[in-house]
Order: structure tokens, then C-alpha cells, then sequence
């Protein structure tokens, strides 16, 4: 930091301190039918304060807005124009999940799984034991 940078905070004078936003992309899940849709998702979400950019993705049914907004004033916007089956991303990426099978919905776009349904890995102590073998070559072992 400088001499002027350090000079220059007693020469701002601001009357009221805000916080800012920090800048965050929020995913949000509604069915988009036609451009009509697409285009007043699009109009809605980038006269909102804050928003850098706009992602409509019809196939996966998927808005992302990058920004500094906060995630519940985006799903809410997009809730006032019409379209009421809006929530936030529900989905993950296949590798992530410890056991991406039991989280599996017809639903989800290819490679994803539902956050929802994800189980976490146990931390019991027969769940390690019995994590020692594997399922996938039951002649090999971490043990050894």
C-alpha cells in the first residue's frame, strides 16, 4: 500500500457504510418451454442489481446468474414471472457422491445425482472394516 492509497481513505467521505454481496453463481431448476420462457428469464434476472451475467441452458432445464446477488432474491424473481416450479439446482456431479447409486434420479441430467438423496460415508467402525475389501476385485485387499 502507499503514500497516496493510505492518503486517499481520509479524503473519501461516505455517508453510510454498506456491506457488499460477495460474488457468488447461483443455479436455479425450472422448466423452460419456448423463447418466450428463455427470454423473460433472461430480461427478469439481468435488471436485477448486481448481476454480471445470464446462462439459460433449456435442454437441462437449468438457469445459472453470476454476481453480487443473493441467491433467495434471484429464485424469487424468477418466481414472479410466472413460473412457480423454480428451485435452486438440486443436482451434483456423479463423483462427488460417496455412493452415487443410492442417490440416483431418472431426473437428473447425465453424470449428476440428487443432493438430496446423497448418503455420507459412515464413520462407524464396522463401516471401515468392512471398507477394507473391495467389492470390485474380492482377491485384492488394503491391508496388505
Amino acid at each position: 500500500m502507499g503514500a497516496l492509497d493510505y492518503l486517499s481513505n481520509f479524503c473519501i467521505v461516505t455517508s453510510r457504510k454498506t456491506k457488499h454481496k460477495p460474488m457468488q453463481t447461483v443455479e436455479i431448476k425450472v422448466k423452460i418451454d419456448c423463447d418466450g420462457c428463455e427470454r423473460r428469464i433472461k430480461n427478469a434476472t439481468k435488471s436485477m442489481k448486481g448481476v454480471k451475467s445470464v446462462e439459460v441452458n433449456r435442454k437441462q432445464s437449468k438457469v445459472t446468474v453470476n454476481g453480487y446477488v443473493e441467491p433467495n432474491k434471484v429464485l424469487k424473481r424468477i418466481r414472479s414471472i410466472g413460473l412457480k416450479r423454480a428451485d435452486f439446482w438440486p443436482y451434483i456431479p456423479q463423483h462427488v457422491v460417496y455412493f452415487p447409486h443410492l442417490a440416483y434420479d431418472k431426473r437428473a441430467p447425465a453424470g449428476h445425482v440428487r443432493v438430496a438423496q446423497a448418503f455420507p460415508a459412515s464413520n462407524a467402525p464396522e463401516e471401515k472394516i468392512l471398507s477394507f475389501f473391495s467389492e470390485d476385485n474380492v482377491n485384492a485387499c488394503s491391508i496388505m
